[in-house]
């Protein structure tokens, strides 16, 4: 089936009234972007990130759009002529308000299975010597490697992205059988759980995101891990002591692939959180904040045993100073 994209560009003005005239024509399902909630959601979240993409900056400056989509029949150019009118409605009954353009761009596209076809995207992943990231809907021979089974859609940590791959090789390196870990900002809970596939004894993680023990228990229950060797919580590390409380002490690995500003913070409770010879392993660092991470670290006592750097970001592992 063939479908036309309907997208009309205003100001946010305008989009109050445009999706008004399209619902009076019986068009649902409209989607819309507002350069100011997406300002309000950056200066909002700001604690939780230190870089956001100039590309995306820039395709949302001055933007505001309404996009909505009509089945392409024999109905779609009678529709199509009632939305360019009443374009021309709302600009008549509104002359006085500022607008913005009011353009209207069409185009065709194909059906396609709109909840689905993301997956092509994710394609199987060998990280370090022993580990394979493999999508749920895949099925992969890796009688070499260990299989990671997730599913990427739910929450952000699929292993693509060089600060999740860069801890992934440490935890390859790292675990040998045996050990306590912490995933410290667990996301989609690939940390914690690749380390309990390489070998790891038992692991607690914990998000600030209350939906991301759901998604960790999920994928821990898709790689044959249960809640007998892997707990998952949801709080603020920095300021939630019953939480502080349940994670204890005592971690072979303690993991925090974050931004640099929670692990400046986290920095000085690091060594209590550590078993002797444990090892702290940070990343979500971007080049910036590299230098200033790794003088913390070793201000809060731990000493660098290693630094990698992939596309612009950092990560460190490092240990009590001896």
């Amino acid at each position: 089936m063939k479908w036309l994209e309907l997208c009309i560009d205003t100001a946010r003005d305008g989009l109050d009234k445009l999706e008004a005239m399209l619902s009076a024509l019986g068009i649902d399902g409209i989607e819309i972007e507002d350069e100011a909630d997406f300002q309000s959601f950056l200066a909002g979240n700001r604690k939780y990130w230190d870089y956001v993409d100039e590309d995306l900056l820039a395709q949302k400056k001055g933007k505001c759009r309404i996009k909505c989509y009509l089945e392409d029949n024999e109905e779609a150019a009678a529709q199509l002529a009632r939305v360019r009118l009443g374009m021309e409605d709302v600009k008549a009954a509104h002359s006085d308000e500022v607008l913005g353009p009011m353009t209207l761009t069409v185009k065709e596209v194909q059906d396609a299975d709109w909840e689905n076809n993301w997956k092509q995207y994710y394609q199987p992943i060998a990280i370090g010597e022993r580990l394979l990231v493999v999508p749920e809907w895949l099925e992969t021979e890796a009688a070499d490697r260990v299989p990671l089974v997730l599913d990427p859609g739910l929450a952000f940590g699929t292993g693509s992205h060089a600060t999740t791959r860069m801890c992934l090789k440490q935890l390859d390196k790292r675990v040998h059988g045996g050990e306590r870990v912490l995933d410290l900002g667990c996301g989609s809970g690939i940390l914690s759980i690749a380390a309990l596939c390489l070998g790891a004894q038992e692991a607690f993680a914990c998000d600030i995101d209350e939906k991301a023990a759901d998604v960790a228990y999920e994928n821990a229950a898709r790689n044959g891990i249960g809640t007998e060797r892997y707990t998952v919580l949801a709080g603020d590390i920095l300021t939630d002591a019953k939480l502080q409380a349940a994670i204890g002490e005592g971690y072979d690995l303690v993991m925090a692939n974050i931004v640099a500003d929670v692990i400046l913070a986290l920095a000085p409770a690091v060594k209590g959180l550590l078993a002797p010879g444990g090892v702290f392993l940070c990343s979500g660092i971007i080049d910036t904040r590299a230098k200033e991470v790794a003088d913390k670290l070793r201000t809060a006592g731990l000493e660098l045993l290693e630094t990698d750097c992939e596309e612009g970001w950092f990560a460190y592992a490092a240990r009590i100073k001896q």
